[in-house]
């Protein structure tokens, strides 16, 4: 993973000691409420329903083991002993004291970390491929293309005032895991016939209100030009995103509002006047950034070698585990190995000091000492030899991260909604359990196969239902918790937006709506090879509709179909 220069590092460590001077600031009465408001919305700092929650960055996902280990300390000594991982692939506390959170910041200094940009109206953290750099179908690793977004964006005072909050997502694969049809700004690199590095650039896309996919702006962008095109994105954008209404302020509108081939006109038009300027990526300056990834060791073994293969284990649990949770590697003789954090009893994507200890532990025993924070709420081993994968598996178990779920209905994405967020509408925490609990039979999950269902507790889609194959969505309505359905939504190269299938239902009724559409998939599915969005996809939501109504005792809740809509 990337290494800080003394640049990096004093960038972050002023930034503590100026926010530690705003939080004095504030608790003495010298700023207002709004004042401070912006400055540690900057610093990744929320006002939540029941305390602040302070948002710490994790570059692109990349986390190594004494980070890891800080991260514990500082949820058992500044929190209530745990964690949570965003989709963004970030690390949330939720419930530090105000007074204290920049001794939070000062710790994260101290091992190359900050919370710089994680809210506000900036560009946030870029994402990527949870396998990058060590995928058998990448293209292009995504990781130095992504530091170079991140030093570039980093306090750029022409956008830390944007209409809204701004995501990118990079992806160098042939197989699109990063999501970028459904940022702002989407990146796919690929190869020009020569074999230099190119970028599709899409923009418009993303989740919330009125969900958006990304469309291509251009679809050979040459890799020196990178910054300087999405700096003339953004100046478009900046230009003219509205500022007048919160709910209509992302780029997405302006897409929409102009049309794309106006739109890329407006791009190219700016474009013009930054091309071949400052901006212009170097071969040095790539170069340089570059050698502050240090590659990792792998072992050399010879295809016949048997310490290369897997060894045999008597045991359902592991050839279960070994097809859900364990991952093709581009070396041969490595693999990599997702950690499920969906378990019972336990919101998803939380997890405690003791099982971050842990985890850094495992990492630093087999896997060079690196962790991954995947935008599903898991986390990746990305560098495991084979050889060792039944013993990981054994430490695993132990932990409780085993779960063969990776892909499965289980592996429930789920934000923490009106149990935490100021914003929610409604619970999302106790929907996921409820489906999970009712989908608890792991003979069950493989028969259904591929599925993902995502919930979010309002409008600000953070737990991605627009892109769930099942999605639901908590909504208000005179004062009462209801849940919207969706299906038919997709991440990746074919990305697709749910469709509200009807009226909203009682907390109570969601998972059995949910039995309903799964057994009218296992009904219809021509194969079991045919996964539940490809069935969606071929006879339509109808059928999925009928399933779910006809057998109602009620014809639903309240028609919210008209909130999704705004």
């Amino acid at each position: 993973m990337y290494q800080y220069d003394e640049i990096d590092q004093r960038l972050v460590d002023e930034r503590v000691e100026q926010f530690r001077d705003q939080t004095r600031r504030f608790l003495a009465g010298e700023l207002s409420d709004d004042a401070f408001r912006a400055l540690r919305l900057r610093n990744g700092l929320y006002v939540q329903r029941h305390a602040p929650m302070l948002r710490v960055a994790v570059p692109y996902g990349l986390l190594d083991t004494r980070q890891v280990r800080k991260l514990a300390h500082i949820a058992r000594t500044y929190d209530r002993g745990y964690a949570h991982f965003s989709t963004r692939q970030n690390v949330q506390f939720n419930w530090p004291a105000l007074e204290r959170v920049p001794e939070i910041l000062a710790e994260l200094a101290t091992v190359q970390m900050h919370a710089i940009q994680t809210s506000g109206n900036c560009i946030r953290n870029t994402t990527t491929d949870h396998f990058a750099g060590i995928a058998p179908d990448e293209v292009v690793n995504p990781f130095v293309w992504c530091e170079l977004i991140r030093q570039w964006s980093t306090f750029h005072p022409e956008f830390n005032w944007l209409p809204r909050k701004f995501k990118i997502a990079v992806n160098g694969a042939a197989n699109d895991r990063a999501a970028v049809l459904v940022h702002d700004i989407g990146l796919l690199a690929g190869r020009a016939a020569d074999g230099s590095v190119v970028f599709e650039v899409l923009a418009g896309g993303g989740l919330g209100r009125a969900p958006a996919i990304g469309q291509s702006v251009r679809a050979h962008l040459p890799w020196q030009h990178l910054l300087t095109y999405v700096e003339a994105i953004l100046r478009v954008y900046n230009r003219e995103g509205r500022r007048d209404n919160i709910h209509k302020a992302r780029i997405k509108f302006v897409v929409k509002a102009f049309g794309i081939e106006r739109f890329r006109d407006e791009v190219e038009a700016e474009w013009a006047l930054l091309r071949d300027g400052p901006g212009t990526l170097t071969e040095a300056e790539v170069a340089r950034v570059s050698a502050r990834f240090p590659s990792p060791t792998h072992e050399t073994f010879a295809p016949d070698d048997e310490r290369a293969q897997t060894p045999s284990v008597d045991d359902p649990g592991f050839s279960r585990w070994l097809a859900r949770n364990v991952h093709p590697h581009r070396v041969h003789g490595y693999a990599a190995v997702s950690l499920s954090f969906k378990r019972a009893g336990v919101p998803p994507g939380d997890v405690t000091a003791e099982e971050l200890h842990a985890v850094a532990d495992l990492a630093d025993r087999y896997a060079g000492g690196e962790v991954r924070v995947t935008h599903e709420q898991n986390l990746v081993l990305a560098d495991v030899r084979r050889a060792d994968l039944p013993v990981l598996w054994q430490a695993l178990r132990g932990l409780g991260l085993a779960t063969p779920n990776i892909g499965l209905l289980g592996n429930i994405i789920c934000c923490p909604g009106g149990d935490y967020c100021s914003l929610a509408n409604a619970k999302s925490i106790p929907i996921a359990q409820a489906v999970r609990d009712r989908f608890d039979d792991l003979d069950y999950l493989f028969d259904i196969g591929e599925l993902d269902l995502n919930i979010s507790g309002c409008m600000n889609a953070c737990g991605h239902h627009h892109v769930g194959h099942i999605g639901i969505l908590g909504v208000d309505k005179a004062g009462e918790e209801w849940y919207q359905i969706e299906i038919g939504g997709a991440q990746g190269l074919q990305a697709s937006l749910g469709r509200v299938i009807g009226r909203a239902f009682a907390a109570e009724e969601v998972p059995d709506v949910v039995e309903r559409l799964v057994q009218c998939y296992l009904a219809r599915r021509i194969a079991p090879e045919e996964r539940f969005i490809d069935c969606v996809r071929r006879i339509g939501a109808e059928p999925f509709k009928q399933a779910v109504y006809e057998h109602s005792d009620q014809p639903g809740g309240p028609d919210t179909r008209s909130l999704a809509a705004v």
